[in-house]
């Protein structure tokens, strides 16, 4: 009973952990214990129990998130089931890999199982999956600026990485089999990358190379809660509200002007109501102005992102499933004609290779019609700004029932504000540009690569490599462990000295 309780505390322990420290709006830090209690207990209890343990704990802090897949996002119940069941598997499955390297005297391969796989989980899904890079935890640490610069250099799998090195080599450390030395080494090793990532992250901060900024001003329109069609009254009372806060932004100096996602719905035949005016301010103030709508041409309908004066219209190429199926995706980069400024649309900044994308063609400022879920505003708007580190791009991304957000090539938050369908709310702000790339613009996803070669050698070692020999101190005391079965104590019958009383 009392290793019963034992497990069902580090379960539940993991669980809070990891429900506080992920999720819509985490505490930073938090993630980085998370899976340290069952990571502590596992090489103490059967291989059966520290996969359990492993799956148990990530899927009670990830529950919380089946009412935003489900009611906000209205994904499949099947969808959510699979994807919060995977991701407890693999939880699990990293736990005992982990279990099984330190029982074989591997305890470098043991500190980097669960930092390789989960990386290498994460990679997969992006590359796989309908919802990009939405489902990794490295957004967790947003708002820690001296962490995030490390995805200029690796993308957001270097913060994942970092985060799971942290528990995994705790559990080295305090495992009963593993040597001073084998400490050492392995404690030494973690300290050097940590020391690496903070000076790089402090310098990166420090040695910004902006050179030009640009003057932007983010827009989002009360608006009823349906999309409006821009020859409905109230589609046309939203274009002339929405000339006055051009007219508005523009006194304040501003170059351009980001509306919402959707914010309008138009076809051939209506669509001069918009661009009409919006050309005429554009061109009377000399500015850009991006207005996110849902177009149609003949049978054919988009989510579009137009620039005018240019007329230059830009079809979103991520579209969420469910929601967005009516809708025709895009596959043409679009630039603001004279400008280095790219057009995206919200669900795209989810997708690390298009940022990257459109950082090679010479993009260093993305202009983002969004729409969000109100619930969702401060998770989505710094999975844009990691984008913009990534790359070294500015973001100026302008939502619906979101966050309106500024930000430049470092991460810094330059102008944010909540939106809501009954105000109007705007922002002002200059952003730097960024005249160099960085390593993950030049090398793409190599970390991610890595991270999946040696989680393939950590799996060939658990599965293939014997015992190192000698006693382990998961089994009582003075009785050798039978040949081959080194790596399989049952503590629930052999107690650890550790969770003795």
């Amino acid at each position: 009973m009392k290793r019963f309780l034992t497990m069902a505390a580090a379960v539940l322990v993991s669980a809070v952990l990891w429900y506080y420290g992920t999720g819509l709006r985490p505490i930073p830090g938090m993630a980085f214990l998370a899976p340290l209690p069952v990571l502590l207990l596992a090489p103490r209890v059967s291989a059966s129990a520290a996969f359990l343990t492993g799956a148990l704990s990530w899927l009670g802090g990830g529950l919380q998130m089946w009412p935003y897949f489900t009611d906000t996002l209205e994904q499949p119940v099947p969808v959510n089931a699979l994807l919060l069941g995977i991701t407890a598997v693999v939880s699990g499955g990293l736990v005992a890999t982990t279990r099984a390297l330190l029982l074989r005297g591997r305890p470098g391969l043991a500190a980097l199982a669960l930092p390789t796989g989960w990386v290498s989980f994460e990679f997969l899904l992006a590359l796989a999956g309908p919802f990009g890079a939405w489902w990794s935890i490295a957004y967790t640490q947003a708002d820690v600026l001296p962490l995030v610069q490390t995805v200029a250099l690796t993308g957001p799998w270097g913060i994942t990485f970092l985060i799971m090195l942290v528990p995994a080599t705790i559990a080295v450390l305090t495992a009963p089999a593993v040597t001073h030395t084998q400490r050492l080494r392995v404690g030494a090793a973690t300290a050097v990358v940590f020391v690496a990532v903070a000076l790089f992250g402090f310098w990166h901060l420090a040695v910004a190379t902006e050179r030009d900024q640009v003057r932007v001003g983010l827009v989002a329109l009360s608006q009823p809660p349906e999309y409006i069609a821009v020859d409905s009254p109230d589609g046309r009372d939203m274009v002339a509200r929405a000339v006055i806060e051009i007219d508005r932004l523009a006194d304040q100096g501003v170059q351009a002007v980001v509306f919402p996602e959707k914010a309008w719905r138009a076809d051939e035949s209506t669509l001069p109501l918009l661009s009409g005016p919006l050309t005429e301010v554009a061109n009377r103030r000399n500015v850009h102005v991006v207005a996110g709508l849902t177009l149609t041409t003949g049978a054919t309908s988009i989510n579009a992102a137009i620039d005018f004066p240019s007329g230059v219209v830009y079809a979103k190429h991520y579209l969420i499933p469910g929601l967005e199926d009516e809708l025709t995706p895009g596959t043409q980069w679009q630039r603001v004609p004279g400008e280095p400024w790219s057009l995206a649309v919200c669900f795209d900044l989810d997708r690390p290779g298009l940022v990257r994308e459109n950082r090679e063609l010479g993009a260093t400022l993305l202009l983002v019609p969004a729409l969000d879920f109100t619930d969702d505003r401060w998770l989505h708007s710094r999975m844009a700004v990691l984008r913009g580190v990534e790359s070294g791009v500015g973001v100026a991304r302008a939502p619906q029932l979101g966050e309106l957000v500024a930000s430049d090539s470092r991460g810094h938050v330059i102008a944010s504000a909540p939106t809501d369908v009954t105000f109007t709310r705007s922002v002002a702000a200059s952003i730097p540009l960024d005249s160099g790339t960085t390593i993950y613009v030049r090398f793409g996803d190599w970390f991610a690569w890595l991270s999946v070669a040696v989680l393939a050698l950590a799996g060939v070692a658990a599965l293939w490599l014997r015992p190192t020999g000698g006693r382990s101190r998961g089994l009582r005391a003075g009785r050798r462990a039978p040949r081959g079965r080194a790596d399989t104590p049952n503590s629930l019958d052999r107690p650890a000295p550790t969770l003795r009383r």
